[in-house]
């Protein structure tokens, strides 16, 4: 009787604890989920996001990359400090996990404009003999391969520290954050840009001062380099991020059962969430000494094996970033009040260029998103800035305005040139590679939205949502600086980025418009002349009309029936369908003439208005 009541009482308590787990957890409690058919899953864009590539790979041109053509890129980390941001990332030259490897690091004043890289943690070499049980290779003129979790650090006293790993992959299959690398380096970022000498911050086990390259970190004669140091390493919140690359009994690491890629907020109770890959969480109520329970799946949430980012923004609201699928694709935003319970899911990037070098255990679609680490700083813009990878090839940055809306109100009266600096494309969506970039710009006195395109497998894009409705009125002007290449692709999209209407520029000076299978012509083009567009649109009659340089409308039925007008997209490029959810996980081929730019198309766009009707 006496077990009886002893097992009965067990698991009232497991009950008991399992019930208190889900109501102190993060949760996703929304009906809306991303849709893998589409890069943009079909989820509702945040308004005012600004999209902008800052590292473009180039194995054949390494002078358009500052000297740097190694085309795996990957795990992005960022920091803003000193009124700029930094933000490194580790690189292989072909695959992952294939050496050699190292760091390099960027910066901007302004989120917008990137230096070229420099390298940060440079190759390093592996003892000649070191050797891994179970695996039959052995150390010969191998370099060691970079993989870190966590990548910046801001001491009490302002200093800057750079973290990185060095680990080992004696073959391609081989994991570099198995526990069995060389150990964490770091070294400090000075107000100059400079760099001050590599130490090792933590060694794995069979390595130490007397068999590595670079000193401890305690040989510095920087005292407060040294603090520094070691307010990292008594920090658990910052050691967690290491458990994948760290001794498997390391003390400094709570939780050492491997869950990946681990990175944390704080509520306004003081307590922290924590975040792994597969959206697993957990919370801790004494900054990271204990948990409260395993990291489990936060309800709800679908995330794969990719990286998921959460914080607290500066509108006091929380976000979490990532790819909502079980695949990299799309980049989406869930928004909570309080930290535990978010209810929406909106597009970040929905955007996937070709893969243009293959590569070992490289994947499709914008991933391994990674935001600003509490302490880390604070832009002046109040905005959440994430950065993320690309097909594990290109690197980009993100800004999310500070409030989130998927929706505007106010009838859209966008006249760049009447418009005050800086603030023009705060409620547009901007895509903006290196090579197809979208920005204001002054032609002739007169500001206008440019969109360039040099770029042959990628495109300029940008997004302006209106006030939804059924019946809306369009008024813009678009100025093609040439008409014998480039194209220019104008759809009216519903909030689900499916469009009803596209118009085009095409190359051979023709403006056309889709009519069902066919395309249906509007008139002819010059470069260098101006075409204002006023389109009436009706989505319950599907019918709107297209009025040319105050030319008589024609007539022309939507090719795709939508409910409601959410945005108009303008693209100098054709909407793309590869990757799907059918292709081959990895691509080992190489693209032709990858690294080559095409002629370059230029398109301004003077003004934008949209009425509600």
């Amino acid at each position: 009787m006496k077990i009886i009541k002893y097992i009965s009482f067990f698991i009232y308590s497991l009950i008991l604890l399992s019930a208190n787990a889900q109501q102190d957890t993060v949760r996703y409690v929304g009906s809306t989920l991303s849709n893998v058919d589409y890069h943009h899953g079909e989820l509702t864009p945040v308004v005012g996001v600004h999209n902008i590539q800052v590292f473009r790979a180039n194995r054949e041109h390494p002078e358009w990359t500052g000297g740097m053509n190694w085309t795996y890129n990957h795990q992005p980390m960022l920091v803003f400090w000193n009124n700029q941001f930094y933000l490194h990332f580790l690189s292989d030259p072909v695959g992952e996990h294939i050496p050699p490897g190292a760091t390099y690091i960027i910066s901007s004043k302004d989120g917008y404009s990137w230096t070229d890289p420099k390298t940060l943690f440079p190759e390093y070499n592996v003892p000649d003999g070191y050797s891994k049980k179970d695996i039959p290779e052995r150390a010969k003129n191998l370099k060691a391969v970079m993989h870190q979790r966590v990548g910046f650090y801001v001491s009490k006293k302002g200093k800057l520290l750079a973290q990185g790993f060095y680990g080992v992959a004696l073959n391609a299959k081989d994991d570099p954050n198995d526990g069995n690398g060389i150990g964490r380096v770091v070294r400090e970022i000075n107000k100059n840009g400079s760099f001050g000498p590599i130490y090792f911050l933590r060694y794995n086990h069979g390595f130490n001062e007397k068999n590595t390259d670079f000193p401890f970190y305690k040989a510095s004669k920087d005292k407060n380099f040294i603090t520094a140091c070691e307010e990292i390493l008594s920090n658990p919140l910052q050691t967690q991020q290491w458990v994948e690359e760290a001794d498997r009994d390391d003390p400094l690491i709570t939780i050492k059962k491997q869950f990946k890629a681990f990175n944390y907020y704080h509520l306004l109770n003081g307590n922290v969430v924590g975040l792994w890959k597969y959206a697993l969480t957990s919370i801790s109520k004494d900054q990271g000494h204990s948990w409260e329970y395993n990291p489990t799946r936060a309800p709800g949430f679908v995330n794969a094996n990719a990286k998921i980012w959460g914080q607290r923004t500066l509108s006091g609201k929380y976000i979490t970033v990532c790819n909502p699928s079980e695949y990299r694709w799309p980049l989406a935003l869930s928004t909570s009040k309080d930290g535990l319970v978010y209810d929406d899911l909106l597009l970040v990037n929905g955007e996937i260029t070709s893969m243009r070098y293959g590569g070992n255990y490289k994947s499709y679609g914008p991933q391994y998103v990674r935001g600003i680490q509490e302490g880390n700083g604070i832009p002046p813009d109040q905005k959440s800035w994430v950065v993320y990878s690309v097909n594990k090839e290109d690197i980009w940055a993100a800004s999310i305005p500070k409030i989130i809306s998927d929706s505007v109100t106010e009838n859209v009266n966008d006249v760049f040139s009447e418009m005050k600096d800086n603030v023009e494309l705060s409620q547009w969506n901007i895509y903006s590679p290196l090579w197809a970039k979208a920005q204001i710009e002054k032609v002739n006195g007169k500001k206008v939205l440019a969109l360039h395109d040099y770029d042959p497998f990628d495109f300029a894009k940008v997004d302006r949502v209106v006030p939804e409705s059924n019946h809306v009125k369009l008024d813009f002007t678009i100025t093609p600086q040439q008409s014998d290449f480039g194209l220019l692709e104008i759809e009216i999209q519903n909030a689900q980025n499916l469009p009803a209407v596209r118009i085009s520029f095409d190359s051979t000076g023709e403006i056309i418009t889709k009519a069902g299978y066919r395309n249906k012509g509007l008139g002819k083009y010059e470069k260098g002349k101006p075409y204002r567009f006023e389109i009436d649109l009706n989505t319950k009659t599907r019918f709107y009309t297209v009025s040319i340089n105050g030319a008589k409308p024609s007539n022309n039925l939507l090719f795709a029936p939508i409910a409601k007008v959410h945005h108009v997209t303008f693209r100098t490029g054709a909407a793309r369908h590869f990757p799907d959810a059918d292709t081959p996980t990895d691509q080992s081929y190489d693209l032709p003439n990858a690294g080559e730019k095409t002629k370059e198309a230029i398109y301004y766009i003077d003004y934008f208005k949209s009425e509600k009707l």
